[in-house]
């Protein structure tokens, strides 16, 4: 299955619903792809602003 982006929290999944966020709005097409270990200390996790542990997309 191909990986999907969520348009509202950017995290990346594969199927047709977001797990963080449970949106159906994604896309295939995003550049760049970050894994964020730890939130609470990550910059790029504030730069994102996400506050869970995950693989996001950087640009959807």
């Amino acid at each position: 299955m191909k990986q999907r982006a969520c348009k509202i929290c950017k995290r990346i999944f594969e199927g047709d619903k977001c797990p963080s966020c449970g949106s159906k709005e994604s896309t295939d097409s995003f550049k760049g792809k970050t894994i964020i270990i730890n939130p609470e200390k990550s910059e790029i996790a504030k730069k994102l602003n996400v506050k869970e542990k995950g693989t996001y997309a950087i640009k959807t």
